[in-house]
């Protein structure tokens, strides 16, 4: 038992955690919003399919994954992913699936992806875009453009 114990905490000093991940997205909007409410941020919204939407996926490589986003998101902004993936073993949950479901319904009624829309603390829509050329550096300056 100790072998086990230690082997998983050397492990976990080896392997950054997934638990740091979620830190960055949210995924529960009611969650975020009092998040928003609380740090005095707009929320950036991610309408995304993660496993089949090409631009979604450059999206996320390009801007959402790199270390100036990061930072630039974690100083202002609140993130809440909504995700529509298509593959079998990446199914969201049916009460995950019902609450993005709903959120497209009110932000996204074209059905557009990858869609990213900024509202303020109150779920108010600021502005809305999609995939841009020229990686995080021009996305944070949209960003700030339109905040």
């Amino acid at each position: 038992m100790k072998f086990l114990l230690t082997s998983i905490f050397v492990l976990s000093l080896l392997f950054p955690s997934m638990e740091e991940e979620s830190d960055i997205w949210l995924t529960d909007y009611e969650t975020a919003i009092a998040k928003a409410k609380e740090e005095n941020k707009p929320m950036l919204l991610s309408f995304a399919g993660s496993d089949w939407c090409k631009p979604c996926i450059m999206l996320t490589r390009e801007v959402f994954e790199t270390p100036e986003f990061e930072k630039y998101a974690s100083d202002n902004l609140v993130l809440l992913l909504l995700d529509f993936p298509r593959l079998k073993k990446n199914k969201l949950s049916d009460d995950q699936t019902k609450h993005n479901e709903s959120l497209a319904a009110k932000y996204n009624k074209t059905g557009e992806f990858p869609l990213v829309v900024l509202v303020d603390a109150n779920g108010e829509v600021i502005a809305k875009t999609g995939y841009q050329k020229g990686g995080a550096e021009h996305f944070i300056e949209y960003l700030n453009s339109v905040l």
